[in-house]
């Protein structure tokens, strides 16, 4: 939708850019354990190809930039009138790690909090799309605050969640799962008008003419999202090829939980106890002390292993 009918398209996603380095990360985790070191390193350069393409082009000095059309006029930036910023890059650039170790990450998320996140979750994109505009397409035509002008999106509301998660942000993170979670928005269920057991596909944004309204429940993949951001990030049990990762980035109230966990046909008894900030960690399994956050070697162990994790 950045694109008329006219040969030679040059519009560009900087979105798109950042599913391709998360999918060349996980091919390059692939080659690595499967012992083919060639097509690693091959995967790690145009990983490493697109980040740099990424902040280059993506970057608009305080988020990241959504698309460039078919003009090559970016989207997604201060110097649009509407639609200058936008949740997508914000989340996926930050899953593929890019901006963490230099402080755009956290700008970015800063910038979502402050201009697309309000009480009923994180709008799509700030400020909403008033007119129609040929170049951008259907986007545009929508009502301001409506499906992709403007609402909160729920599918992407998640991708928030875990950048927040990767920059150490527990508490951020878990508010922004709790303002969409449907069961939490049963209080408001005069306003949300939809079922509390399942996500909406959106929730009318703060520009819609009736913020916090739900509209197409059960139309989304909001819901795997969610368990994803809650249980491999905030929880931060996450499976890798080398064994169950335990990295937990918990809100400062949560003080002691208890979590089972079923992993290449073992149990995994998980007690997390808070004894500093929340996420850095030193853990016990079976009651004997380890290195790092992985748990290796899973196939030798018993059939229930317990492990103590401190954070």
């Amino acid at each position: 939708q950045t694109t008329t009918n006219k040969e030679g398209k040059v519009a560009e996603s900087v979105f798109i850019a950042g599913l391709f380095m998360i999918a060349a990360k996980e091919m390059e985790a692939i080659a690595g354990y499967c012992g083919k070191q060639d097509d690693q390193k091959r995967f790690a350069e145009k990983s490493d190809q697109m980040r740099m393409a990424i902040e280059k082009y993506g970057w608009d000095g305080k988020w990241f930039r959504r698309a460039y059309d078919d003009f090559g006029n970016p989207i997604g930036s201060i110097l649009n009138n509407d639609g200058q910023l936008f949740i997508e890059p914000q989340g996926i650039c930050i899953m593929a790690g890019v901006g963490i170790e230099d402080g755009k990450a956290q700008l970015a998320l800063d910038s979502v909090k402050e201009r697309l996140s309000f009480e009923h979750g994180i709008v799509l994109l700030n400020p909403a799309y008033k007119n129609y505009h040929l170049h951008i397409g259907e986007i545009s035509s929508y009502p301001p605050g409506y499906k992709e002008n403007g609402s909160v999106f729920c599918h992407t509301n998640p991708w928030i969640m875990i950048g927040e998660a990767l920059i150490g942000r527990g508490d951020q993170a878990f508010d922004y799962y709790l303002k969409i979670n449907p069961s939490k928005r049963e209080s408001l269920s005069e306003l949300h008008r939809c079922e509390p057991y399942v996500y909406a596909q959106m929730i009318a944004g703060k520009e819609a003419v009736k913020p916090g309204e739900a509209k197409n429940s059960w139309l989304t993949g909001t819901a795997s999202w969610n368990y994803v951001a809650i249980t491999q990030y905030i929880l931060g049990i996450k499976p890798t090829y080398y064994g169950l990762q335990i990295s937990p980035v918990l809100p400062k109230n949560w003080k002691n939980l208890s979590i089972k966990r079923e992993f290449r046909g073992k149990l995994f008894d998980i007690s997390i106890e808070r004894t500093g900030l929340g996420n850095t960690i030193r853990m016990e399994v079976d009651g004997k002390p380890m290195e790092g956050n992985i748990i290796s070697d899973v196939e030798s162990m018993g059939p229930i292993i317990r492990v103590k994790v401190y954070v």
